[in-house]
């Protein structure tokens, strides 16, 4: 399963373009397989590299806001093979996290190249050769090709009519730092996920906060296995059909988590439509009233990280690209993680380890052919 040098490529068998949850998941899993790091590789060798975009271990975790701290944060879910260390409530997820994500990369042995920024992805001349990845500190010629670049890096600002007016402050989760420096002003805070009930909860109690999503929050005390099972195969289906995915937790509904039952306990929870306008005061309510505002946060999401496959031309008139059990549907020689049903920590790590069988299996169907 040796890749072949075209040009002046570097060879490997298979590279990972991520070390977030996933990139990292997926990587143990490979060197579990027997896979060498490309830096050692001898000729017979398989092998592999994971290239990651940030200057150290952590992924999306290196720019929460300051304010996360290990007892706020959702759903954290152990890598591989290594539990997450305990850790003090109140220590900061950007700082606790990171740590275990480069103790982890170096307890494993990982190889993983950074900072290093992936361009384009294309397949080679030969297409039976593989995929052609080329990067700012180089080119590299990979059998496979795992990507596993997450979403932090394209937050979501929806189009709404005058935002360009706003003579105040707009910025979205991604610029997130903490809730003091809105002491004493009017926050309109957009959204219904995770992030921001989490910042509608720290950001009251600083300032005066307006809620806003564009529909009613489903509020679940519990989700039954059977719901959640049902829920992410509905995702699963969207992204096989090509659609853009939805994240999880609009698809499940929301969890009544601690911090949204402090911010109902205070009278904060309180929801309202979507505004119609942004003026440069404020913005205009469906009933036509205006409420002012000082600020808005748009905690509106994110979207997957995929420009770089644009060579590919894997992109669906639906807006998404054809995924299905991780595997592209239309260039079999590409899996992608931490999208669609996976972009959850514990489905990061599941798709990791089911990406690389899947590649496994593959592989020696080839050879047997």
């Amino acid at each position: 399963m040796q890749a072949t040098v075209e040009g002046n490529m570097q060879p490997v068998d298979v590279l990972v373009i991520g070390a977030g949850q996933a990139g990292l998941s997926a990587a143990y899993h490979i060197q579990h397989r027997g896979f060498v790091p490309a830096s050692r590789a001898q000729p017979g060798d398989q092998s592999y590299v994971v290239l990651d975009g940030e200057a150290g271990p952590g992924g999306a975790w290196r720019h929460r806001w300051e304010s996360l701290k290990m007892a706020t944060v959702n759903g954290i879910h152990e890598l591989p093979g290594m539990r997450v260390p305990a850790a003090d409530p109140r220590g900061s997820s950007r700082y606790v996290l990171p740590a275990y994500f480069g103790e982890y990369e170096a307890r494993m042995g990982l190889e993983i190249r950074r900072p290093v920024r992936v361009q384009a992805v294309s397949r080679a001349s030969d297409a039976a050769v593989g995929l052609s990845v080329e990067t700012d500190a180089g080119t590299w010629l990979a059998r496979y090709v795992i990507n596993a670049t997450g979403t932090w890096n394209r937050p979501y600002w929806p189009h709404v009519a005058g935002r360009e007016t706003f003579r105040g402050r707009q910025l979205h989760t991604r610029d997130y730092v903490s809730a003091a420096e809105f002491a004493g002003q009017r926050v309109v805070i957009v959204g219904a996920g995770i992030s921001a009930t989490q910042q509608l909860e720290e950001i009251s109690r600083h300032a005066d906060t307006l809620w806003v999503t564009r529909r009613e929050v489903v509020w679940e005390d519990l989700f039954a296995q059977g719901q959640i099972v049902e829920s992410l195969a509905r995702v699963e289906e969207r992204t096989r059909q090509g659609f853009a995915p939805q994240s999880v937790a609009s698809v499940t509904g929301m969890f009544r988590a601690p911090w949204v039952e402090r911010a109902d306990e205070r009278g904060v929870l309180v929801r309202h439509p979507m505004f119609t306008r942004i003026e440069p005061g404020g913005v205009r309510m469906p009933d036509g009233s205006f409420e002012r505002a000082h600020v808005i946060l748009w905690a509106t999401g994110f979207r997957a990280e995929l420009s770089h496959l644009s060579p590919l031309g894997l992109r669906t008139p639906h807006g998404g690209i054809r995924v299905a059990a991780g595997r592209s549907l239309d260039e079999p020689r590409l899996f992608v993680i931490g999208y669609g049903a996976s972009q959850s920590t514990i489905g990061a790590n599941r798709a990791g380890r089911d990406v690389v069988r899947a590649m496994i299996v593959s592989e020696r169907a080839l050879e047997a052919a």
